[in-house]
């Protein structure tokens, strides 16, 4: 399965990973800073973007979703990469984390651990946030209003009104689109991360005090049970804020990418599975 990506930079190899139903693009605020130190790998999960759909039959689990961008990652030649995701790119990080494939790990908000009416909370907003930009009778109308922007995107990101209305508009357009993101939703409902006690690289976990579909608290757990890691909530941030305080996560990808030595590349990427 060949992944819709972005690729850009030098340096020691950096994934990045997205929501669901979001894209790489939604790196772009922090795309320039990243690739002036890293070789900046960023894709779009199975089924959002522009990607494909994972092969018939085949579960969208994080673990299959985690098998796509383990593939990416060969293809690129990345033995290991310092990683980075956000909300359910998170959990699909630590579970690379969990196979040895991570040097470090920025977990912005993982997904995963929710408790009770917590999940039904999260995935509520995630659905009414899908339903609106499907129904709205002019989408692009309202991505180009800094109001509008607030309306749709306001339980996602602190700051809407600072996101550029082309890249909103996209954004949104494939959001609504993403044939992916039921079966994703569904399958994140139904299962738990595993496996995070055997975690060994460094992990950051990274909140947002404005978070509104994950809730901060959660936090608490993955600090919990991934050894070592270590927890920063960040005040002014909400649950997709890669657009709200680029150059603040960039320092701290930058910063807790020097926990480490500079990650090997693969000498023989494995071959591409067929179709």
């Amino acid at each position: 399965m060949k992944l819709d990506q972005h690729r850009g930079g030098s340096g020691e190899p950096l994934v990045l990973i997205h929501g669901i139903g979001h894209t790489w693009r939604g790196w772009k605020p922090m795309l320039p800073t990243l690739e002036r130190s890293f070789d900046v790998l960023a894709v779009d999960l199975p089924g959002m973007g522009y990607s494909p759909m994972l092969p018939e039959g085949t579960a969208c689990t994080p673990e299959a979703l985690a098998d796509a961008v383990e593939q990416a990652m060969d293809d690129a030649g990345f033995e290991q990469a310092h990683i980075s995701g956000n909300s359910l790119g998170g959990w699909i990080a630590l579970e690379l984390a969990r196979r040895g494939r991570a040097a470090t790990v920025v977990a912005i908000s993982p997904a995963g651990l929710a408790h009770g009416r917590e999940t039904g909370w999260g995935l509520g907003i995630l659905r009414a946030m899908r339903w609106a930009v499907r129904n709205a009778p002019a989408p692009e109308g309202l991505m180009r209003n800094p109001v509008g922007r607030t309306l749709f995107a306001g339980p996602a990101v602190a700051k809407p009104w600072r996101a550029d209305p082309s890249s909103m508009v996209e954004e949104a357009r494939l959001f609504g689109d993403a044939p992916g993101f039921d079966a994703a939703l569904e399958a994140v409902a139904d299962c738990q991360p595993r496996g995070l006690n055997e975690i060994r690289c460094p992990v950051l976990i990274l909140w947002g005090t404005r978070d509104v579909i994950l809730l901060p608290r959660q936090g608490k757990r993955f600090e919990r049970l991934i050894p070592g890691s270590e927890l920063r909530y960040v005040k002014g941030i909400g649950h997709v804020p890669m657009g709200d305080e680029p150059e603040l996560l960039c320092e701290a990808i930058g910063d807790f990418a020097k926990r480490r030595p500079a990650a090997r590349p693969s000498p023989a990427p494995r071959a591409a599975e067929p179709a």
